[in-house]
């Protein structure tokens, strides 16, 4: 099945409330295992792609050989999203659709109102001409992903009206409003501004995207699904499970130096999580 954008899969999510889990991609292992998981769980899938994470795997392009050659070989049936997430401009957001992701993020909520709607409507007349799905963001999550850090003491909760406005004025096919949120590991408990989501949800018809996914607990994300939510990032999760099982392979085998015999335990670590969080999220069997 060829990669597609998000739009009809968070679409699809919305009006038969579940959410769609993005999980982030960060080298062979982690995109070997969401791939598998989707396919197992019969579960529609969006591949997150950091500007960062891309630079490491070798550039957009590179990501996107792999992804397609990995769908070739595993044979995937399930709907498959390659999105930017978080792209740090117009000029980036270009560049990855034209290596062939299927969805991009433009990120720009760190400048002010309309400086944000007129960036975000620039990438999505180029992104829906190529029938690419966008993204964008609004109030300030905090927390570090990547090579973006927001002091938590800096985060600001998404205002409605703004929200409403920026969804009119840009077209864009899913929004993500800050609510409290963080990317990262949370420090204290999660404590999501459901009453303006709730507001942001009932003023505005697009899908709701949730960043900083890990540690929120299920009856949350239930809640935030019943209140428009479909598409829930999810990354850190992922790379505690991976490395927690490479340390617990390395302490039973000190001596051991092929990266295959630590690495494919990791692989089934984010195997499992990920189809923990698909059934959690409600999309499997939704394929």
């Amino acid at each position: 099945m060829p990669l597609v954008s998000m739009k009809e899969m968070l679409e699809k999510a919305k009006a038969n409330s579940y959410g769609v889990g993005q999980f982030n991609l960060n080298n062979l292992e982690f995109t070997q295992a969401i791939l598998q998981a989707a396919e197992e769980e019969k579960s529609p899938v969006i591949l997150g792609v950091s500007e960062g994470a891309a630079r490491y795997m070798g550039g957009f392009h590179t990501v996107v050989a792999m992804v397609e050659a990995l769908m070739a070989e595993y044979e995937t049936t399930v709907p498959v999203a390659i999105h930017l997430d978080h792209g740090s401009s117009f000029e980036k957001c270009v560049e990855a659709m034209y290596a062939g992701f299927t969805s991009v993020m433009i990120d720009g909520s760190h400048h002010p109102l309309e400086e944000n709607i007129a960036l975000t409507k620039k990438v999505v007349d180029v992104a829906h001409t190529l029938g690419v799905s966008v993204e964008a963001e609004l109030g300030r999550i905090g927390g570090q992903e990547d090579d973006l850090v927001v002091d938590e003491a800096d985060a600001a909760y998404a205002i409605p009206s703004e929200c409403d406005q920026l969804i009119r004025e840009t077209n864009v096919d899913c929004f993500a409003p800050a609510l409290g949120s963080v990317h990262g590991p949370y420090k204290g408990e999660p404590n999501l501004g459901f009453d303006r989501m709730e507001e942001i949800s009932n003023l505005t018809a697009v899908p709701l995207v949730l960043h900083g996914g890990t540690g929120i607990p299920t009856h949350d994300i239930k809640k935030a699904i019943s209140f428009g939510t479909a598409k829930i990032n999810v990354n850190t999760e992922n790379q505690i499970t991976s490395v927690k099982r490479v340390r617990e392979v390395l302490n039973e085998n000190p001596e051991m130096v092929d990266p295959r015999k630590y690495l494919g335990p990791a692989r089934e670590a984010i195997k499992e999580t990920v189809i923990g969080k698909m059934r959690e999220f409600g999309s499997s069997g939704q394929a």
